[in-house]
C-alpha cells in the first residue's frame, strides 16, 4: 500500500516528527511502525500489541482491496462508494466523496480512528492517536493541539483548542511547505476539525490545494470549506497570514 499520492503534506511530519517530543498530556506513550504506517498512541496505558493487531488488520483489508481495485491507490479524484468494500474503505471513498479528493486522501486518519475506535472497544477510554500528524483524539479534559507551521512566524505560536463533549474527533493538517508527500499548494498549514478523523484528513488535503500565492485564495479556501459537509471547523497558516472558519476556538501558545 503506497502511502499517499492524492497531493498532502503533513506538517508535522517535519525534522524527524521532533514535535512528537513536545507533547503535554500526562499518558503513557506507545509506538506502532508498519511499513508506512506510523503511529504514537497516547494512553493511560501501553497498549503496542493491541495497536499492532488493530494496524495489521486495517492495513490488510485495505491492501486487499487495493489488489482487487488498483485503481483505488491512485485516483486524485472522487471514486464511487462501494458497499461491499470493508468498513474502512468506505470512510475513504465517502471522506474523499465528500471533500473532493481520491479516498486515499484519507488513509492516515482512517488508520488513526480506526485503531482509536478499537482501543476505545477494549476498554482504553482517553487517548490521542496520531499518525504522521492526522490525529484522533479522544479525552475527557479541555485539550490544546498546538499548529505547527514549517517557517511561519505563527509556527508552534497557535493552538486549537477542544472541549470534551466535542471529542471524540479527528484534528487533520496537511502543508504545501513541509514535508515530503505531493501537495499542489501553498499553505504553511491548513487544519481541519470533524467528528470524523478520515473526513477531516480528507478535507484537509482538499483545502490546502486551493491555497495558492495569489491574493484570495485563503478566503477561497475557507469558503469551499463551508460547502464540505460535517466538518466543524478551519484553521489556515500562510506565512503572516492566518485564517479561520467554523466553530475553532485559537489560543496563543
Amino acid at each position: 500500500m503506497k502511502r499517499k499520492t492524492c497531493k498532502k503534506k503533513t506538517p508535522l511530519e517535519y525534522k524527524d516528527r521532533i514535535y512528537r517530543t513536545l507533547q503535554q498530556s500526562g499518558l503513557v506513550s506507545s509506538f506502532v511502525r508498519m511499513v508506512e504506517t506510523d503511529l504514537q498512541i497516547l494512553a493511560s496505558v501501553k497498549v503496542e500489541d493491541e495497536a499492532l493487531r488493530l494496524v495489521s488488520e486495517f492495513r490488510l483489508q485495505i491492501e486487499e482491496y487495493i489488489r482487487k481495485n488498483p485503481y483505488f491507490v491512485d485516483s486524485l479524484i472522487p471514486l464511487p462508494l462501494d458497499q461491499s468494500a470493508p468498513l474502512i474503505v468506505r470512510e475513504m471513498l465517502a471522506a474523499g466523496r465528500r471533500s473532493g479528493v481520491g479516498p486515499m486522501a484519507a488513509v492516515a486518519g482512517a488508520i488513526a480512528e480506526g485503531v482509536g475506535r478499537g482501543l476505545q472497544s477494549l476498554g482504553v477510554e482517553e487517548l490521542i492517536v496520531e499518525n504522521g500528524g492526522d490525529i484522533f483524539l479522544a479525552r475527557k479534559k479541555q485539550s490544546t493541539v498546538a499548529v505547527f507551521a514549517g517557517d511561519s512566524p505563527l509556527s508552534n505560536k497557535i493552538g486549537i483548542r477542544l472541549e470534551p463533549e466535542q471529542m471524540p474527533c479527528g484534528v487533520c493538517c496537511s502543508s504545501g511547505s513541509v514535508g515530503h508527500s505531493l501537495s499542489f499548494g501553498h499553505a504553511d498549514a491548513v487544519v481541519v476539525v470533524a467528528a470524523s478523523t478520515a473526513l477531516a484528513d480528507a478535507a484537509a488535503t482538499r483545502l490546502g490545494n486551493e491555497v495558492q500565492h495569489e491574493p484570495g485564495s485563503v478566503e477561497k479556501a475557507l469558503k469551499i470549506a463551508g460547502d464540505i459537509q460535517d466538518i466543524s471547523g478551519v484553521l489556515i497558516v500562510q506565512g503572516e497570514r492566518l485564517g479561520a472558519w467554523g466553530a475553532i476556538e485559537l489560543e496563543r501558545l
